[in-house]
This record gives structure tokens, C-alpha cells and sequence, in this order.
């Protein structure tokens, strides 16, 4: 059974990811420190959450799998 997404404030997006082990840089753009390739771009509109089609992108930009992303702290 496939996963399904949930709505999510970006805020909450950026702390998982931020525990995940990416690092912070200016604008919500990531970096994972050990997968340099990896850099994702988070954007920070608090007031909405983000569709589900941008979290999904986001996912892939992080290589994460969407069970992996709902597993993360």
C-alpha cells in the first residue's frame, strides 16, 4: 500500500529534513552534507501548506521516499 502525503506547513517540511542531516543555508535551500549532490529548495510561505505535487518534489530532490519522510522525527 502506497503512502499517502500529507498537507504540510513548510516549516515542518524543513525541520524533518533539518533533522535528516541537511544542513541549513540561506533562502531554504538545503544541503545534505555527506550526498553534496543532493540540494533541495523549501519554500517558506507559513501561511499555506505546501500541495502535495511540491512535496513530492521536494521528496525527490532529497531522494527520499515518502515512508522514509514520514518516519523522520
Amino acid at each position: 500500500m502506497r503512502a499517502v502525503l500529507p498537507l504540510l506547513k513548510p516549516r515542518l517540511i524543513l525541520r524533518a529534513l533539518l533533522r535528516e542531516g541537511h544542513q541549513s543555508g540561506s533562502h531554504a535551500q538545503l544541503r545534505h552534507p555527506i550526498k553534496t549532490h543532493l540540494r533541495v529548495t523549501v519554500p517558506r510561505h507559513d501561511r499555506f501548506d505546501i500541495p502535495r505535487p511540491v512535496l513530492r518534489s521536494i521528496l525527490r530532490q532529497a531522494e527520499l521516499s515518502v515512508e522514509e519522510f514520514l518516519e523522520l522525527p
